[in-house]
């Protein structure tokens, strides 16, 4: 598909498109583009793509969170607000598909994520620190098994 190493945010939806047929993965593909893209210049090098899923398959269960957070962190800002998780989750439900079981709507991407934030934001100050992320995440035996699932056996 990218025979010069390089692929734009495009052609990486329409890729990531083909592993989603039953739902729209347009939104998600494009944050999962903006995690890859480290320099920002709108396109993922091979050396980018590499490193990214290198993290993913083989890196700690940190390096993995770490990712996972900015990936959340939809602004770069350090912080996740609910805006930004409500973003993901919900182009996550949109990826999914409209024939999952349960159905999912809007209300339901809503009710999780203030579910999360009340889990997660331990200050309640309204937003989640890469900290409270990562120390929730890292109790929560659900997110562990959940992280384990990009082991590879390479």
């Amino acid at each position: 598909e990218c025979p010069t190493g390089i692929v734009n945010e495009e052609t990486f939806k329409e890729i990531y498109a083909q592993f989603f047929p039953q739902g729209d993965a347009t939104a998600y593909a494009h944050y999962v583009f903006n995690t890859f893209d480290h320099d920002h210049n709108g396109s993922i090098s091979f050396e980018e793509f590499v490193m990214g899923l290198s993290v993913l398959s083989r890196g700690t269960f940190q390096e993995r969170l770490q990712w996972a957070f900015s990936l959340y962190d939809v602004n770069g800002d350090g912080i996740i607000t609910k805006e930004e998780m409500l973003d993901i989750v919900t182009a996550i439900y949109e990826m999914m598909g409209r024939y999952t079981e349960p159905s999912i709507d809007s209300t339901t991407a809503r009710e999780h994520v203030e579910r999360v934030f009340q889990k997660m934001d331990v200050n309640r100050d309204g937003v989640i620190s890469v900290e409270e992320f990562m120390d929730t995440c890292r109790k929560d035996e659900n997110i562990s098994k959940g992280m384990s699932i990009f082991d590879t056996v390479l």
